[in-house]
C-alpha cells in the first residue's frame, strides 16, 4: 500500500480518486492502520533522516557510564583536562626556572598494589607487621617526592607546587612544626597528605618499646587533633627501627612504612641503589630545609629532583593513590 498524493491530500486507496469503485469504509480504515504503522517503523529505522535511532544495545550514550567506564564524552574530557593542565604546567615551569615541564602522572591503579617488606629490612616476626619498602610495585615509570621534618617553612614551596601541580608527602615531626602549625594546615588545604614522623625524631632503636610507642602514638593523636586525621603511614627518624618500633607503629594504627630509594639536594641526588639510578616505583626523601643548612632553597631542591626525575623519563604521583 502506498500514500498517494494528489492536489496536496493524501488518499489510502489503490486507485487514483475519482477511478473504480470506491472501497469498503472498513478496508479503508484498516489500510490507514497498516499505513501509519509503516510510516512509524519507517521513523524509527532511517539512521536519523525522519527520526532518532536509538543506541545500539550496550552502547554508552555520551557521557554515560556503562559498568563503571566512561563514555566517549567522558574520555574526550579527560584528555582535554590532560592537555590543559600540562599546558597551564609548561607555563608554571617556565615561571619558576624549570629545565624542562614535568610529566604528567598516569592515572592512579583502580587497585592499590600489594605491599611486602623489602628483603634484607625484615624483623623477627615481622611478617604480620607494617611492611618497609622503599619502592612502592609498579610499572609504569612514576616515582613518588616524600618531604620530612618540617624545619624549613617556605611559602615559595606552597605556591611553587601547587602551580607546577606536582604531588608531594610530608612526614612530619612536632618538635620543628609547633611554632607554625598554620604552615601545614595550609599546605593539607593544598591536598598534601600529612605523615607521621615522631614527636621529636628520636632513633627510634635506642628507646624501649612503651618510648617508642609514645613518640608514634603522641605524633598521631597530634596530627589528629590539628589536621583532622590519624595518619596510615608513619617514616621513623633517619629511616632505622626495629621489631619494637613496627609493632608500636601497628598498635598507633599505621599501616605501612615508606623508606627511601634516593634523596634530593639543591645541588644534587644521592642514590641507595648500586645502580645509582631511578627506577619505577621509587620514593624519593627530601628535606624541609633552607639555606641555613643548604647551598639553595626550597624551590631549588625542587628544581634539582624535577630535572633529574623528567630527564629520566619519568612523573611524580601521589604516593597516597599507591599505597
Amino acid at each position: 500500500m502506498q500514500l498517494v498524493r494528489q492536489k496536496g491530500k493524501m488518499t489510502t486507496e489503490g486507485v487514483m480518486p475519482g477511478r473504480g469503485r470506491a472501497r469498503h469504509p472498513r478496508a479503508v480504515a484498516t489500510a490507514l492502520l497498516v499505513a501509519l504503522l509503516g510510516t512509524a517503523c519507517a521513523a524509527q529505522d532511517s539512521d536519523g533522516r525522519d527520526g532518532a535511532r536509538p543506541n545500539p544495545p550496550n552502547q554508552p550514550k555520551s557521557g554515560q557510564q556503562i559498568n563503571g567506564q566512561d563514555g566517549p564524552a567522558s574520555a574526550v574530557s579527560r584528555a582535554e583536562k590532560v592537555r590543559r593542565a600540562q599546558a597551564a604546567r609548561a607555563v608554571a615551569a617556565k615561571k619558576w626556572g624549570l629545565a624542562k615541564t614535568p610529566l604528567a602522572a598516569p592515572l592512579p591503579p583502580a587497585t592499590k598494589p600489594a605491599l611486602t617488606t623489602r628483603k634484607g629490612f625484615e624483623v623477627a616476626g615481622g611478617e604480620s607487621l607494617p611492611p618497609v619498602f622503599t619502592t612502592v610495585p609498579v610499572t609504569e615509570r612514576v616515582v613518588f617526592l616524600t618531604i620530612d621534618d618540617g624545619t624549613e617553612k617556605d611559602p615559595e614551596l606552597l605556591r611553587m607546587m601547587s602551580e607546577l601541580q606536582i604531588p608531594y608527602s610530608a612526614f612530619l615531626s612536632d618538635y620543628v612544626i609547633n611554632d607554625n602549625y598554620g604552615y601545614f594546615r595550609e599546605m593539607r588545604d593544598r591536598g598534601v597528605a600529612l605523615h607521621n614522623h615522631t614527636l621529636n625524631h628520636r632513633y627510634m632503636p635506642g628507646l624501649s618499646y612503651t618510648a617508642q610507642k609514645r613518640e608514634i602514638c603522641g605524633q598521631q593523636d597530634k596530627l589528629h587533633k590539628l589536621y583532622g586525621k590519624r595518619p596510615p603511614i608513619f617514616r621513623p627518624p633517619y629511616g632505622n627501627y626495629n621489631d619494637d618500633t613496627l609493632r608500636a607503629a601497628q598498635a598507633c594504627g599505621v599501616k605501612a612504612v615508606p623508606l627511601w630509594a634516593a634523596e634530593a639536594f639543591p645541588d644534587r641526588m644521592e642514590w641507595r641503589e648500586w645502580d645509582r639510578d631511578l627506577h619505577p616505583g621509587d620514593i624519593i626523601l627530601t628535606h624541609f630545609r633552607g639555606p641555613g643548612d643548604w647551598e639553595g632553597t626550597m624551590p631549588d631542591m625542587i628544581r634539582q629532583v624535577m630535572k633529574t626525575v623528567t630527564d629520566k623519563g619519568y612523573a611524580v604521583a601521589r604516593l597516597e593513590d599507591y599505597v
